[in-house]
């Protein structure tokens, strides 16, 4: 048994302190897990709301203005000027004093002017004054407008400065081109002056060589045919081969010797109705070189040789 005295009152209090702080850290215990709890809970709700809300939006219907204004903002974005305009002049219609196209307006015009700064950089004057003049059309009072526009001129004149200097330069040089080009035809000509004398003197030589020749040879010279044989055979194989230039070309000779040597003339063809017109063209060259010469000509038909021209010289009458 327990002494009387551990029952006192001090003895009480003593014994109660000793179990105070173990129903603290109960409590403390219980306080945390009731927190623990309540922060869990709370995180759930807000995870399950946030994903209500993605759902909704991602349910909800788009609205084709906000969206054509975005497709409009990406072709600005990426510089589609042309697309981007006919974006806006769509949306104009739709959206009449919506301020937003307004922005967008301003948008689209500095986008024309930073390729007519490209362009004028890179020289391309044409490309730059175009941009700035549609710069211009979609916003008037844009002073960025006018500083392009200076920029192009400046460009311009220096351009033209510059072009002048290289016709100038280029006149100067063919004049001196000219020039040298005169006294080298002077030369020329006085080179050529001596040389037309000396041609003439050598020219009057070869005459007088010529006559002497001539009149040495007075025996004519026969194009195809032996003079000496009774007959001679011309082939004609551009007939077969329908070679209407080689046919012409050959009648050019044999009307020659035909002329020449009085010859008489067969014509040996497969076909009757090739001879007519080897007989004409044979006929109007002889005619051309003699017109009093009694052409004799007649017809052979033989369709398994070759065709041909048999020209016999005729005893002078």
């Amino acid at each position: 048994m327990m002494p009387a005295d551990c029952f006192d009152n001090a003895g009480h209090s003593t014994l109660i302190d000793s179990f105070r702080p173990l129903s603290q850290v109960r409590s403390f215990m219980q306080s945390t897990r009731l927190h623990l709890f309540s922060f869990a809970l709370a995180s759930l709700l807000s995870a399950a709301s946030v994903h209500a809300d993605d759902y909704r939006e991602a349910n909800l219907p788009v609205d084709p203005d906000v969206q054509a204004l975005k497709q409009l903002e990406q072709s600005l974005a990426q510089g589609q000027m042309s697309q981007a305009e006919s974006q806006l002049n769509a949306l104009k219609q739709r959206l009449a004093g919506d301020t937003r196209l307004e922005q967008a307006q301003r948008q689209l015009s500095d986008g024309y002017l930073k390729q007519g700064e490209q362009a004028a950089r890179q020289g391309d004057l044409a490309a730059a004054q175009q941009a700035a003049q549609q710069a211009q059309r979609l916003l008037p009072n844009n002073p960025k407008t006018a500083a392009l526009q200076q920029s192009i001129e400046q460009a311009k004149a220096k351009q033209a400065a510059q072009l002048a200097a290289e016709r100038q330069a280029a006149e100067q040089k063919a004049a001196a081109a000219r020039a040298e080009q005169a006294r080298q035809q002077q030369l020329a000509a006085q080179r050529q002056a001596a040389a037309a004398k000396a041609a003439q003197a050598k020219a009057e030589q070869q005459r007088l060589a010529a006559e002497a020749a001539a009149k040495a040879a007075a025996k004519p010279q026969a194009q195809l045919i032996d003079p000496r044989a009774s007959q001679s055979r011309i082939a004609l194989p551009m007939l077969d081969t329908q070679d209407r230039d080689a046919l012409r070309a050959l009648m050019d000779k044999a009307a020659a010797d035909v002329v020449t040597f009085r010859c008489a003339v067969q014509v040996q063809v497969r076909e009757a109705k090739d001879y007519p017109f080897v007989a004409a063209l044979l006929s109007a060259r002889v005619k051309k070189l003699d017109p009093a010469f009694k052409l004799q000509i007649s017809q052979q038909l033989a369709a398994d040789q070759e065709p041909n021209l048999q020209l016999s010289p005729q005893p002078k009458s």
